[in-house]
């Protein structure tokens, strides 16, 4: 499982992630930083042709988003949804440990097309 951290993730969950060999990079390093400001109906299609997994917490446009592109017939790459009413942006600790469980539990499978609720 490849992530890709967006913009409102915290930047040294990435450094963490990476030192427990998890191939992550946050928007900013990703692609050049091409897409700091690219809208998320372009992220979605660049992360899916990088095989990478979103993980965000825009729990309000997003999900609209990926309902669109499913009734397209398009893909995307998978799409991790982390509630702030869950995890508090800035608890690195908390969202380390629930983002190895699931890279440890599920980093194997396809994700192409799913979308979970990170718990």
């Amino acid at each position: 499982m490849r992530l890709l951290l967006d913009e409102h993730v915290a930047k040294r969950l990435a450094k963490q992630l990476r030192a427990h060999g998890v191939d992550v990079l946050g928007i900013p390093e990703w692609k050049d930083g091409n897409y700091l400001t690219a809208d998320d109906a372009e992220l979605l299609p660049a992360a899916y042709l990088d095989d990478r997994v979103l993980v965000t917490f825009d729990c309000q446009t997003i999900p609209p988003l990926l309902k669109r592109i499913a009734e397209a017939g398009e893909h995307h790459g998978g799409v991790i949804l982390v509630s702030s009413r869950s995890f508090r942006p800035k608890d690195i600790g908390a969202l380390l440990r629930a983002l190895l469980t699931l890279v440890r539990q599920r980093g194997g499978e396809d994700w192409e097309d799913r979308v979970i609720y990170l718990q």
